[in-house]
């Protein structure tokens, strides 16, 4: 079963955030599926679908690089980097026009060749601040914007 899982991870990658395919989203996400992601929970690939529009309108052209893939029974977890350019809205920040670069993982458990559950972790702080929506301080992110 890892072996399937590891697979199918790396094919949520590709056809999904590569090839923005949203029908990859319906066919390996169950309905009860549950996110959790840095902008906070999601519930089926509805909800899921509102979170990665929104993240491909405002990078138009990212892309996902699969770093490695460890997976172990009904689990696998995926380590990724991502890159592009932030030309539309999004994110609570203006279009910036700036290359951005992050990494993060991506914790899955399947049930039935399907995701169930989900967890990111990535560095959105260094994205925001990246694209000039943020100066981050010793204390924490500030409010002001940065130009």
């Amino acid at each position: 079963m890892s072996d399937v899982n590891r697979t199918l991870a790396r094919r949520w990658f590709e056809e999904v955030w590569n090839e923005r395919r949203a029908e990859t989203i319906d066919e390996l996400m169950s309905p009860e599926a549950v996110g959790h992601m840095e902008g906070g929970i999601v519930r089926g690939p509805g909800d899921f679908k509102a979170a990665w529009t929104a993240l491909c309108f405002a990078f138009p052209d990212l892309r996902v690089t699969v770093e490695d893939v460890v997976a172990e029974g009904d689990r696998a977890v995926v380590r990724w980097s991502a890159r592009g350019r932030h030309t539309g809205p999004g994110l609570g920040a203006p279009a910036s026009d700036r290359e951005a670069s992050f990494r993060g993982m991506t914790w899955l458990e399947f049930a039935n060749g399907r995701i169930v559950r989900g967890w990111d972790s990535w560095n959105l702080g260094q994205l925001m601040q990246e694209l000039g929506a943020v100066t981050l301080h010793a204390s924490g992110p500030a409010t002001e914007r940065r130009e």
